[in-house]
């Protein structure tokens, strides 16, 4: 009569030897682990994914050279390159992170102008409707204006030149949205205020000339407003 083997027992038993495979050597000759690819073919295949678009592949690659070899030839280039993949899978909160270590870094390194303006792009990528608030529109106008600062004449200043301008834009017509939300409100007060901000600070933006108009109407609607209380007031009131 056989031996009955339960389930538990089996389990312990192939534990076991699975322990005993490892140990002398036959698991990794049965399983090999997957190779450590070298740098140069990480670098290869993560530059044919980012080209080819496959975005997640390409992160893997750089990501590989930056923890694998920090030292190797190709280690700087896999750090810009790893935030182009982040920026490309729309990640732009970790490509910004990404590119703002590579500045930290590497602050003397021939590609700060792009990593700046790649800096500005990500906050450029999260601008929303003029009704939302216009902080990424903000910031992208920061960074970009530090480019052109730090490095005028770069092909990168250029580029920044106009994203700055649509920056400005974006701003100005988010004032102009505010102080009609307000002037619709009948809140002559508070639209008044943005009205005036708009053009003091965003006057060649394509929006002047409506906050101009707008600005005299609530000026009038202020004073009408003023003069209709003076007037309900008790006579009394005046003394």
């Amino acid at each position: 009569m056989k031996a009955y083997i339960g389930p538990a027992k089996a389990f312990l038993m192939l534990l076991f030897l699975l322990v005993m495979l490892s140990g002398c050597g036959l698991w990794n000759r049965l399983f090999p682990p997957e190779e450590d690819k070298a740098p140069a073919q990480l670098m290869s295949e993560g530059m044919e994914a980012l080209d080819r678009g496959f975005n997640e592949a390409a992160v893997e690659s750089f990501q590989k050279i930056k923890d694998r070899y920090p030292y190797s030839q190709f280690a700087v280039e896999a750090e810009i390159r790893l935030a182009d993949a982040l920026y490309a899978r729309g990640k732009y909160d970790e490509a910004f992170d990404a590119y703002s270590e590579f500045e930290r870094l590497r602050p003397k390194n021939p590609s700060i102008p792009y990593v700046i303006y790649r800096r500005g792009m990500c906050h450029f990528q999260q601008i929303s409707t003029i009704d939302r608030d216009q902080a990424p529109a903000a910031k992208a106008r920061d960074e970009f204006e530090r480019l052109v600062r730090m490095f005028p004449g770069t092909a990168e200043a250029g580029l920044a030149q106009k994203k700055i301008r649509e920056c400005y834009i974006q701003l100005a017509r988010h004032e102009l949205y505010v102080g009609n939300f307000y002037f619709k409100a009948k809140n002559y007060g508070a639209a008044l205020g943005r009205y005036q901000y708009l053009i003091e600070n965003y006057p060649d933006m394509g929006q002047y000339h409506e906050a101009i108009r707008k600005i005299s109407i609530c000026k009038e609607l202020l004073e009408k407003q003023a003069q209709s209380a003076s007037a309900k007031r008790p006579w009394w009131k005046f003394f």
